[in-house]
């Protein structure tokens, strides 16, 4: 008998890049406190569940369809206090303040207001949706953008109880970790990271993104040489297309 499914939460989520020395550009990723129920001591890009004020915001900006994007710039400051999405250089030091006040309840609108700052929805470039579903109950119907950092000496600062760690590293150093056992990450953070491996600058990825439709992935789990793979379709833009279940998810 099939489980059934609670319906899609909608959620996004941000490949933040920035340029590095070494020439590979850097990514922000969070590790999620272990105690937490999805993802629990996974390393992540920010990002999470689209509120209701996300929707309020969007549509008060005229841009109703935009809520995701709107998400994914709260979430990252939440997570990280790494701002990203406005449409001025902004001293980074507000990024602890805007952290602090977000954490402690405020609307994000109501902040932007206070400090004279503008979202730059289009700076977020839309790269992939993805909606796993494999053994869970409740699944993400999740939006995956890619953005350059503002402008700035951007030190991430986690989010108090929700977030272990934040950092700028490279995607080939993070796969590297992954491979050895010192990182978790998630089926879907791992395509992702491979993907974002190929790239030398924020440019490239958005050129990657716009040669691929933004369809729903839905990876499926399928045997392969007698061994069960999660896979995904192989037209997505993915190098990596399928992992064996057994590494894949992490009971």
């Amino acid at each position: 008998m099939e489980m059934e499914l609670d319906p899609p939460i909608p959620a996004a989520t941000v490949i933040v890049m920035r340029h590095s020395s070494t020439g590979t550009p850097d990514i922000l990723i969070v590790e999620r406190a272990a105690s937490m129920t999805f993802a629990g001591g996974a390393i992540v890009f920010p990002g999470g569940r689209v509120d209701p004020g996300d929707t309020v915001l969007a549509e008060a900006l005229g841009r109703p369809l935009d809520a995701p994007r709107i998400t994914a710039i709260r979430e990252t400051i939440e997570e990280s206090a790494v701002a990203v999405g406005l449409a001025s250089r902004v001293d980074p030091a507000l990024g602890r303040i805007l952290q602090d006040a977000l954490l402690g309840g405020a609307d994000l609108g109501t902040l932007l207001q206070a400090h004279d700052l503008e979202l730059d929805l289009d700076s977020l470039t839309p790269f992939a949706r993805w909606m796993p579903a494999f053994k869970h109950a409740r699944r993400f119907d999740t939006l995956f953008f890619v953005t350059a950092a503002l402008p700035g000496d951007w030190e991430p600062h986690p989010q108090p109880g929700e977030c272990q760690s934040a950092e700028w590293a490279s995607a080939a150093a993070l796969l590297e970790r992954i491979d050895a056992g010192d990182d978790h990450a998630i089926f879907p953070t791992k395509r992702n990271l491979e993907r974002i491996a190929r790239f030398a600058s924020i440019a490239e990825a958005r050129a990657d993104a716009a040669r691929h439709s933004i369809e729903t992935i839905m990876p499926w789990v399928e045997q392969r040489g007698g061994v069960d793979h999660v896979c995904l379709p192989i037209d997505c833009g993915y190098p990596v297309t399928s992992e064996p279940l057994t590494t894949a998810i992490r009971a």
